[in-house]
């Protein structure tokens, strides 16, 4: 164990990234554990305010996540200063993903059903990594020869090709499919070729006019967030606490 390690995380320079990961998803959970406890009014976490102020973890989330950025690029792929840097930009990251939907809103969403959005892309954020960290290149490039990279044509046409991939599961409405498909180009294409989501940029473009494919969208769609919708809720509120309440019908923040 110790071997691989050495061999596929220190010596690539991947520590300083799966430190960084690390520190991200621990100081979401925690933060989310904290958050929660403040919420049921449990423990000795009370929210952070200062002249009537109250001051959201994104603020200290932002500031960690900058000191961590600018040392990490300073600081290259090895070292002791490369971990400590991956770790403050980790958890930095962490408190500011964990309130993207105050972020993205510009509203206080936090315990709304648009505050799932913060555990959404937090869960996406981990997997991408988890993903990069594990070897998988953007665009298909791991899926290059030595050969082919040395064929500077053919190494530009699979770039160009998945790119297409992505971008038109982008325009279809799915936006899972095209973020994943930026790693895992076969995801991509099968996003690409089925019909698209109603409301999506293709669907205006190219269904107008043609009732039976517009048709098979909504329906398709139907089918598909009635499948997975209740489970991903599910997901989301077991690490959100979305469904919690809050004694006499109140709620808190942090």
């Amino acid at each position: 164990m110790g071997h691989w390690f050495t061999r596929n995380i220190v010596e690539p320079g991947k520590l300083p990234t799966l430190l960084a990961l690390t520190s991200f998803v621990l100081t979401f959970l925690v933060t989310r554990t904290v958050t929660r406890l403040i919420r049921a009014g449990k423990g000795p976490f009370r929210n952070v305010s200062s002249g009537g102020l109250h001051i959201h973890h994104v603020v200290p989330g932002v500031v960690l996540a900058v000191i961590g950025g600018f040392g990490a690029v300073g600081s290259g792929r090895h070292g002791v200063g490369a971990a400590v840097f991956a770790v403050v930009f980790g958890i930095g990251a962490g408190l500011v993903l964990d309130e993207f939907a105050l972020i993205l809103h510009l509203d206080d969403v936090y315990w709304t059903d648009d505050g799932r959005k913060s555990v959404e892309v937090v869960v996406l954020t981990a997997a991408l990594v988890g993903l990069a960290l594990s070897g998988f290149s953007p665009l298909g490039v791991d899926d290059v020869t030595s050969e082919e990279r040395q064929d500077r044509a053919t190494f530009l046409l699979t770039l160009l090709v998945n790119f297409l991939f992505v971008l038109t599961a982008l325009v279809k409405g799915k936006f899972r499919t095209a973020v994943f498909g930026t790693l895992i180009p076969f995801v991509a294409l099968f996003g690409a070729v089925r019909v698209a989501r109603p409301g999506s940029w293709w669907a205006r473009r190219f269904y107008g006019r043609r009732k039976h494919a517009r048709a098979r969208s909504i329906l398709r769609a139907y089918r598909h967030d009635k499948r997975w919708t209740k489970l991903r809720r599910r997901f989301q509120d077991l690490i959100g606490g979305f469904q919690e309440r809050v004694p006499g019908g109140g709620s808190t923040r942090s």
